[in-house]
């Protein structure tokens, strides 16, 4: 077994993983989907978010837990002019989010704005990948979504809420869009899932515990959160001295609206766990798309984005700060370094991968790390 990195490239790192979800009975079309989502994560330099939860977020909440439907079901169950809510159903996140992004967008095409919200979906891996559709047609996108409870409130040490990006997009004359894919905390338990499989220790103030310290151990605070020892804190940190409280306030604005609209289920909820016993997660999302031709013209709309873009990246740096950066462009940058060379596979995920394509009698592929 290897102990270095190694990198594979995107086409064959994407035939993986779609050949895994077909494996474990998602069909195939929606296979495809599903790897597209994943790869646009590594791509971007999302590692948290790529390949690196194939197993644990997907695969074996299929195949062992039995907590996730391969097969999609979306149910449109209120479809009224410019909105609409779905129920996923337990089905693959992935597949009913861009449904329903799809539908969101189509909605703005003749309303001028389209909201679509679900309930009952399940993890849909990095937010940003729904915004980019929006984009790619001359609209605005946006979505949210809830997750397993892991922030804790201001002033407070239980985790009540899931790190719940809120996430925009905005198409620009440049060669990236706009994009803020983050959570509303200070981090998301993907990254420390990454940080634990390169065992690194994390920085200080990201997570605390009961006692309101900070802890730095990754495979100690994945084992604390599901167990309710520890919890993130929201953007701005701990307390409301650096802005705590805004961070918090966001991500309860993601809560209600990946929940309220839809009727879906919300905070403590949401845990995965009923009387000790592994169930669907039942977590929420809302997608919405705003058609910037019914304001003004696209072209025009993407100058001047661009161009805010711009004078902020040329504005004065801080001592020894070679480069201002804006949302969206660190992740270009990632696929302008990746995309010759592939994705990074750290060992822990070499093993993962290992044991899916021996699970599934995936022979085809010979990886360089067995």
């Amino acid at each position: 077994m290897s102990t270095d990195i190694k990198y594979i490239d995107f086409n064959t790192l994407e035939s993986f993983i779609k050949d895994v979800f077909v494996g474990i009975g998602v069909p195939e079309d929606d296979a495809i989907i599903c790897a597209d989502v994943l790869i646009t994560a590594d791509k971007r330099g999302i590692d948290s978010h790529g390949i690196g939860r194939l197993k644990s977020i997907y695969y074996d909440r299929i195949t062992k837990f039995k907590i996730q439907e391969p097969q999609t079901n979306c149910e449109i169950v209120k479809d009224h002019k410019a909105t609409a809510v779905i129920d996923g159903h337990h089905g693959m996140g992935m597949v009913i989010s861009k449904r329903a992004m799809q539908m969101a967008i189509d909605k703005a095409k003749e309303h001028g704005i389209g909201m679509v919200a679900v309930r009952n979906s399940t993890h849909y891996g990095i937010a940003g990948y729904y915004p980019l559709m929006a984009c790619e047609q001359g609209m605005i996108g946006l979505t949210g979504t809830n997750a397993r409870p892991s922030i804790a409130p201001t002033f407070g040490v239980e985790n009540m809420l899931g790190t719940n990006p809120l996430v925009f997009g905005f198409p620009t004359d440049e060669e990236f869009h706009f994009t803020n894919d983050y959570a509303t905390s200070i981090t998301q338990r993907g990254k420390i899932e990454h940080y634990d499989r390169i065992n690194k220790e994390l920085p200080a103030g990201w997570v605390i515990d009961n006692d309101g310290k900070t802890k730095t151990n990754a495979k100690e605070v994945l084992e604390d959160l599901v167990s309710g020892k520890a919890a993130l804190t929201p953007l701005g940190g701990i307390g409301d001295e650096l802005g705590g409280h805004k961070g918090y306030g966001y991500a309860t604005v993601v809560e209600v609206l990946s929940s309220s609209l839809q009727q879906g289920a919300f905070l403590k909820q949401l845990l995965g766990f009923e009387e000790g016993k592994r169930v669907p997660y039942k977590l929420g999302h809302f997608f919405q798309a705003i058609d910037i031709s019914a304001f003004t013209d696209v072209s025009a709309f993407k100058k001047t984005t661009g161009d805010i873009l711009r004078e902020l990246r040329a504005s004065q740096k801080a001592p020894d700060q070679e480069r201002i950066y804006t949302c969206g462009e660190k992740e270009y940058l990632a696929w302008l370094d990746r995309k010759e060379k592939g994705a990074p596979i750290p060992p822990a995920l070499q093993q993962e991968m290992l044991t899916m394509q021996q699970d599934l009698g995936l022979t085809r592929y010979n990886f360089d790390f067995d």
